[in-house]
């Protein structure tokens, strides 16, 4: 039987595995490897942080999720088909070791994050689109 998301230790947990996940992934892999070179010694405790803070509201993330997206789309746009395996990957995880009530929010909280950046970086890719073709 599964257990739910109670602790720092279980957000941890929950982010290792999944971005074990994303660095082997053939779609998303490239992106976080060779396109953003993650430096996941600095990348992990971020993400840790931050998840820890929409679950439990220690607080503990203090930063700015998009514009890190926003300079990664200027390198390589992102699309939807990268938003819908990033979450395909991220339920997976949370399938694979938790079951409850954190464990369902942290999927809504996800998709939710998800759905705003997806909108957000589109307008991006769209007004870079723009752009290029104004050059010609």
């Amino acid at each position: 039987m599964l257990t739910d998301i109670t602790t720092r230790t279980d957000v941890e947990l929950l982010v290792n595995t999944f971005y074990n996940k994303v660095l082997a992934d053939e779609v998303l892999g490239p992106i976080f490897n060779d396109v953003a070179q993650v430096n996941l010694s600095a990348h992990l405790p971020t993400m840790y942080d931050f998840w820890e803070s929409i679950l439990f509201g220690t607080g503990s993330y203090r930063g700015r999720p998009m514009p890190p997206h926003f300079r990664l789309t200027q390198k390589h746009p992102l699309r939807a088909h990268h938003f819908e395996r990033w979450l395909a990957l991220f339920f997976e995880t949370i399938d694979a070791l938790f079951e409850g009530e954190k464990a369902t929010e942290v999927k809504s909280r996800a998709q939710h994050i998800a759905s705003i950046m997806e909108y957000r970086v589109q307008q991006i890719n769209e007004a870079n689109t723009s752009n290029l073709l104004n050059r010609f």
